[in-house]
C-alpha cells in the first residue's frame, strides 16, 4: 500500500510541478521521476530548515517544492552548457 501511495504522490506532484515550472513534452515516467526525487529533495530541505510535512497534503506539497526545485537545478545545468 505505502508503494501505491508514493507512485500516486510522485506523479501528482511531477505533474503539478512540469506544469508551473513549464517543462514541455513530458510523459509520466517523467512526472514520476520528478516527484519521487522531489520527494527526496523537499524532504531534505525541510529536515534541514526545521520544517516536516505529514499526511497526503504536506507530502504532496513537500514533493511539489522538491520537484520545482529539481527542475530549476536541471534547467541551470543545462543553460551552461
Amino acid at each position: 500500500m505505502f508503494f501505491l501511495y508514493f507512485i500516486i504522490i510522485g506523479l501528482i506532484s511531477g505533474w503539478l510541478a512540469a506544469k508551473v515550472m513549464n517543462v514541455k513534452g513530458s510523459g509520466l515516467l517523467i512526472y514520476l521521476g520528478l516527484g519521487v526525487v522531489g520527494a527526496y529533495v523537499g524532504h531534505f530541505i525541510f529536515k534541514i530548515i526545521g520544517l516536516l510535512f505529514w499526511g497526503l497534503f504536506g507530502t504532496l506539497f513537500s514533493a511539489f517544492l522538491g520537484a520545482v526545485v529539481v527542475i530549476f537545478i536541471v534547467r541551470l545545468f543545462k543553460s551552461r552548457r
